[in-house]
């Protein structure tokens, strides 16, 4: 927790005697900025954020409570406190003050006494809130690398078994999120893969995300159909789940043998076929129910046969529903124009191009929703 001696204090006021009353009340304890302006003290903001400022409402120029607006809408200045010290003492001027964002008021002429202790008050509590902060953060970094530790990375062995070549990709919203993907041998001769989105963000989603993708491992090594994986893990989920969450799954296992695949789909956004000579298609067209709702479900189950040269692509709706500055949605027409750009892609390049396209299209704007994406290409025959 950061020492109150280490805090910095702003000071803001036009009037010179009130800035030597205050900084001959606080220089002893803590370290200070001047500003004579409202101009000048964001100026000074910016350039050594405070960790408190004592603002004077009445000055030429911007005024305290524009200076405090301005202070709100900037990420270092957001949560900073702000005293304003005034002799504008109607309630109706210190509501004012605190709609503008402030977290105390002093009337003028102020006692040097109560300053400080106010000064103190909001800094410790400053304090222990940043503290707070800081451990969630690092909670949240660990947590971060947990999930990703259990998100596969290193695809060559399942290559090598299945002659196929796989890529992927995940990147959460926030530290952690609620995308997953799978993709490991039930056997030699089966390869599952596995997309799924649980619903909501953050740590609520990620840890129904961790449940999920436990037992869809567990499962897809018991049963070969993946309608079957899907409707068990469907009733596995909504048997404990008191939040009432849910989870869109879809469930593809790949026969090596045959290069025949078959496919469950829990919800989740259609699979898309690549294939030589043919404009991008929608693989599966039904999309099926969430996961965790209501036991007893039933899913559907399709087929067919990959050749030499065809690449299956999953992802999340992060992709479809990622939005720009125009408040313009990427959309299936997008996603299927750029899967479609001709060119030989192996499933590493698939992959990279559309979260490459995904990020020009947003170009800055933050991004709305977890985003993960799992490809699948058989390599084309040997000559």
């Amino acid at each position: 927790m950061k020492q109150l001696s280490d805090c910095r204090i702003l000071i803001v006021d036009d009037a010179k005697p009130n800035i030597d009353i205050l900084v001959e009340a606080l220089k002893n304890d803590y370290k200070l900025s001047v500003a004579l302006s409202g101009e000048m003290a964001l100026q000074v903001a910016a350039k050594m954020p405070p960790d408190l400022v004592l603002l004077d409402i009445m000055m030429p120029g911007l005024d305290g409570y524009e200076v405090c607006r301005r202070f709100r809408k900037t990420p270092e200045m957001a949560d900073v406190p702000v005293i304003f010290l005034s002799s504008l003492d109607e309630a109706q001027k210190k509501a004012q003050g605190f709609e503008a964002g402030a977290n105390d008021y002093v009337t003028k002429p102020f006692e040097a006494l109560e300053v400080q202790a106010r000064v103190r008050s909001l800094l410790k509590a400053k304090a222990y809130s940043d503290s707070v902060k800081e451990q969630l953060a690092a909670d949240l970094r660990v947590a971060h690398d947990i999930q990703m530790g259990m998100i596969p990375q290193d695809f060559t062995r399942l290559e090598k078994g299945f002659g196929v070549e796989l890529a992927a990709v995940l990147e959460p919203t926030r530290e952690v999120g609620g995308d997953l993907y799978c993709a490991f041998a039930a056997d030699s001769e089966r390869l599952v893969l596995v997309m799924g989105d649980v619903s909501g963000k953050g740590i609520p989603a990620s840890l129904f995300m961790v449940r999920a993708s436990t037992l869809v491992r567990l499962l897809g090594r018991q049963i070969r159909e993946p309608e079957r994986i899907l409707a068990t893990l469907n009733d596995e989920l909504e048997a404990d789940n008191p939040s009432g969450m849910f989870v869109t799954v879809i469930c593809v296992i790949y026969e090596r043998a045959t290069r025949r695949l078959t496919l469950s789909n829990g919800g989740q956004c259609r699979p898309v076929l690549l294939r030589r000579g043919q404009p991008p298609a929608w693989a599966f067209p039904k999309l099926g129910t969430a996961l965790g709702l209501e036991p007893g479900m039933d899913f559907e189950q399709s087929a067919m046969t990959l050749e030499p040269g065809d690449t299956l692509v999953l992802y999340t709706d992060g992709v479809t529903e990622a939005f720009n500055a125009q408040d313009e949605c990427y959309g299936d027409d997008r996603l299927l124009a750029e899967l479609g750009a001709p060119a030989e892609k192996n499933a590493q390049t698939v992959t990279a191009s559309l979260l490459q396209s995904v990020r020009a299209f947003a170009n800055g704007t933050p991004q709305s929703d977890d985003i993960a994406a799992l490809v699948l290409r058989v390599p084309d025959a040997p000559e």
